[in-house]
């Protein structure tokens, strides 16, 4: 295994940006750029998401999770993958072990009635709210409404920075599939073994991750060359990744990026991560702007959707548990 040095993951400034100052897109848009043709991962500071908003979230997420697993198993995850999933559920297809880690998701928040839901489209459901802590709808949905404004706001930079028309994300953003992951990660065994992790290596799925992380630490992302670094644990910055999904859309331009977690001594560790990805029909094939003479599509048109039904089927235990269904 590489060793691990300092951070070389660098933090972009949206305060220019959002205040709408003059070249405050291309310049953000540039320094995103640059990094997902680099690294793969960027800080984002000056993001205009309230410090309440986060604490609020971090603080019900620890409350849940110390609920007793009998209130906690009461809301299980369902197979709109929302909910609460146990220590291990969750098994990478190419990890030699379970992570040691447990959850709880949640989605946009549709009711019984939606469309959606009445027609069983995957990955479209009710989300299982808990009776207790008091509070904690509210706080993981305040944040969940937050951390999607944040995307949508988002957007543009990724259009500049791919020479796209405006608005051509967002169109595909009518109907987003945001999840909230909230993570709580175990101290590590006394007795761990080497390739035990609260997450183990690997990308993410979709278009972009946007994390709130404690200060524990124990994030790590795999450079190019192989080696491990730790990830900036830096206050009032959010760390933001791509999946695969955008990876493909771009035709390798801008990658996905080898990350995982490891479980700190002696220590619990809370993250919340955000998966903010368009609507669930959108055809995702490469972009005019990643392809040209001899740079041909690298990937066949996929329905963003069925690739993430498919890749969570490969992923999550408890929908093997179910056959795979939807």
């Amino acid at each position: 295994m590489n060793g691990v040095r300092a951070s070389g993951i660098p933090i972009v400034d949206l305060r220019d940006y959002l205040a709408g100052v003059e070249a405050g897109r291309a310049a953000a848009a540039a320094d995103v750029c640059a990094a997902l043709e680099g690294i793969g991962f960027f800080g984002i500071a000056n993001h205009g998401v309230p410090e309440r908003v986060v604490e609020a979230a971090f603080a019900a997420s620890q409350r849940f999770f110390d609920l007793p697993l009998a209130d906690k198993l009461a809301v299980r995850v369902n197979m709109g993958h929302r909910g609460y999933l146990p220590m291990a559920d969750q098994h990478r297809a190419d990890a030699a072990r379970p992570n040691l880690s447990e959850s709880y998701l949640i989605g946009p928040d549709l009711a019984e009635d939606d469309p959606a839901v009445l027609e069983g489209r995957p990955l479209h459901g009710v989300n299982p709210w808990p009776d207790a802590p008091d509070g904690f709808r509210g706080a993981l949905g305040g944040f969940h409404a937050a951390m999607s404004a944040l995307g949508l706001r988002l957007l543009p930079l990724f259009e500049t920075a791919l020479d796209l028309p405006d608005g051509f994300f967002a169109a595909r953003y009518r109907n987003p599939m945001g999840f909230v992951r909230s993570l709580h990660y175990p101290p590590a065994p006394a007795d761990a073994v080497p390739d035990q992790f609260g997450a183990a290596p690997h990308s993410d799925f979709g278009f972009i991750t946007i994390l709130a992380q404690d200060d524990v630490g124990g994030l790590q992302v795999q450079t190019r060359a192989g080696d491990w670094i730790d990830a900036p644990n830096l206050p009032g910055v959010f760390l933001v990744n791509i999946g695969d999904m955008l990876m493909r859309w771009t035709n390798d331009r801008f990658r996905s990026t080898v990350h995982r977690v490891l479980n700190a001594p002696g220590r619990d560790r809370y993250s919340l991560p955000f998966f903010f990805d368009p609507d669930f029909e959108t055809e995702v094939s490469c972009l005019e702007s990643c392809t040209g003479p001899g740079n041909p599509p690298r990937y066949d048109p996929v329905v963003w959707g069925d690739f993430l039904t498919d890749s969570f089927n490969a992923n999550h235990a408890y929908r093997k548990k179910a056959g795979r269904a939807s």
